[in-house]
């Protein structure tokens, strides 16, 4: 291992759920004007992950208001984001979703994945029972 990788060993966070292009997300920043206020949250569509799983790895989040598209890249390890939530996941079949901002109507919506339910460890019999 060399030294930055030592070295950027210490500023990974461990918490970051599994993010992929497709996922609606809430992500959490930190406010810097307060001191101890609220959180800003921006809640959007992840249409890009990039630079892999380092201390570089940045998300692109996008969101409409009022009719207009906004995006924002966050450094994924960045001290100012607390925390990132997974609202929904989505099934898609690119890994880059570009085409959303020029997308209309139907186009736009993206599938929601299907969480499989693992099968419960009680035998048959003791259900009937």
């Amino acid at each position: 291992m060399s030294n930055i990788d030592t070295f950027e060993k210490n500023y990974l966070k461990e918490d970051n759920p599994r993010l992929k292009a497709g996922d609606l997300v809430k992500v959490y920043q930190k406010n810097l004007d307060k001191e101890g206020g609220k959180p800003q949250v921006f809640e959007g569509l992840i249409l890009a992950k990039k630079h892999g799983q380092g201390l570089t790895a940045t998300i692109t989040v996008r969101k409409e208001f009022k009719g207009i598209g906004v995006e924002r890249i966050f450094p994924l390890h960045s001290p100012l984001v607390e925390k990132i939530e997974v609202v929904k996941r989505g099934k898609v079949r690119r890994a880059k979703l570009y085409y959303l901002r020029e997308a209309k109507g139907k186009k736009k919506r993206v599938k929601t994945q299907i969480e499989k339910k693992k099968p419960s460890s009680v035998p048959e019999e003791e259900k009937e029972a």
